[in-house]
């Protein structure tokens, strides 16, 4: 294993990627320790622990922490997704979007434009509920002095922290490794792991915890939901294709059996984090309203975290955007025009419409046991700090939506940097070239 590590480092181009993304990386906690001026940390502190187990406290995981600081990433890239959901959505129903899809590179520069400013719009009405937020509480006061100046420094810190974190992103996939969106989501919740294991060691000093077969029982859990991840994330489902002979002069071209690999969970992760960021909208509404009633205290109540109808709202969303993702990232049209001009088809298949609807068909089908999988585990904390008295900021980070991401995007990097190993000869960074646990469903 570590002369696969050593590997990484002997190809050049690899190795210079690498160094760019982790530098980036670095950049980004490193400045999301800076705080929004005119914030007093002690009494944001003692307000912020009360949240923990609200939705604040999940958006202050996947913002790596920085919401409870008051940083001035404290937005994280979640508005960014948002705008890509918005404009996604757009693109099944707006003729002009739809346009825009189809043009090509030209296309994609105008949608990813379009995306850019969603992007610091959704941000500027998430800041202004934010210095809403911070300024509303009298005891302990937060903010040293509300006021106009306050406002426009929060708001102009927070979007500009939200523009420089997408641009760090767009950096890193355009000349790193991996998703950079979803790199700095995974580095956020991973920047958690230190905390929840010096606050269960402080548990047990003080006499506040008693019972290790919880925390055997969580870690036994996560690697149990790991192993199933990795499973249904590498899984393929296999549809032979057959090659047609072609005779050229006197070569015989074609004839051969091949398949084509359909994955069972084809839109990864992306489905997960594009219902999150959803989620987190009733509690962006809730805080133009006062919270402790009326419209406000409904938001806040119904949708935290630990209620059921947050959990059937989530797991819905979750099935919904597994097959819209999944649609936008493989089309049975396309494969099956290629697979005709090349001679190629599906035994017992008619070539053409047919076997894009015999593809889609069965990519439909297995795509329904694996999005609501991914809803199952996602709302398991729900049920496990409900029904079974654990913590449910314990739960969330070693059985949830968080546990999902960091499995799916180092899933997806280790690929990545599989492919430059293979490519130049070296062996596998996973074990035999392939991901072990790849399964024919």
């Amino acid at each position: 294993m570590i002369d696969k590590f050593l590997n990484i480092f002997k190809i050049p181009e690899l190795r210079s990627k690498l160094i760019f993304t982790l530098s980036l990386l670095i950049v980004y906690r490193l400045g999301g320790h800076i705080p929004i001026p005119g914030i007093d940390k002690v009494a944001l502190a003692e307000v912020m622990q009360g949240f923990s187990n609200s939705l604040l406290g999940l958006y202050d995981m996947f913002a790596g922490g920085f919401f409870s600081q008051a940083s001035i990433f404290a937005l994280g890239i979640m508005p960014y997704i948002s705008a890509s959901i918005i404009i996604q959505l757009l693109g099944a129903v707006v003729p002009y979007f739809q346009r825009l899809q189809k043009e090509g590179e030209l296309g994609r520069k105008k949608i990813i434009q379009l995306t850019r400013y969603g992007t610091v719009i959704i941000a500027s009405l998430q800041s202004i509920g934010v210095a809403v937020f911070l300024s509303s509480f009298d005891s302990p006061t937060i903010v040293t002095n509300p006021g106009f100046y306050f406002y426009f420094v929060t708001i102009i810190t927070l979007v500009t922290g939200v523009v420089f974190v997408m641009w760090l992103g767009e950096q890193i996939s355009d000349n790193g490794i991996g998703n950079g969106i979803s790199l700095i989501i995974m580095v956020g919740i991973l920047s958690r792991l230190p905390h929840v294991i010096t606050s269960r060691i402080k548990g047990y000093n003080d006499g506040l915890l008693d019972n290790p077969f919880e925390d055997i029982f969580l870690l036994a859990l996560m690697f149990g939901i790991t192993y199933i991840v990795v499973t249904i994330t590498t899984g393929t489902r296999k549809i032979p294709v057959q090659y047609a002979k072609r005779v050229i002069g006197r070569k015989v071209y074609g004839g051969q059996s091949t398949h084509i690999p359909l994955k069972i969970l084809t839109a990864g992760v992306m489905p997960i984090i594009f219902a999150q960021a959803l989620m987190f909208i009733p509690n962006t509404l809730a805080s133009f309203f006062d919270q402790n009633a009326g419209v406000g205290k409904f938001l806040v109540t119904v949708f935290a975290p630990t209620h059921i109808v947050y959990s059937i709202v989530f797991a819905f969303l979750i099935i919904i955007f597994t097959y819209f993702y999944t649609a936008i990232a493989f089309n049975p049209v396309d494969v099956a025009d290629n697979m005709k001009k090349q001679g190629g088809f599906i035994p017992g298949v008619r070539p053409g419409k047919n076997t894009a609807d015999y593809i889609d068909n069965i990519l439909t089908k297995v795509t329904l046991p694996a999005s609501i999988f991914l809803a199952l585990i996602a709302i398991f904390p729900t049920f496990l700090s409900n029904y079974g008295g654990v913590d449910f900021t314990l739960a969330s980070f070693f059985g949830g939506t968080s546990l999902l991401i960091i499995v799916g995007v180092a899933l997806d990097t280790l690929q990545q940097i599989e492919s430059h190993l293979l490519v130049r000869h070296y062996d596998g960074f996973l074990k035999s070239g392939k991901i072990k646990g790849r399964r024919r469903f």
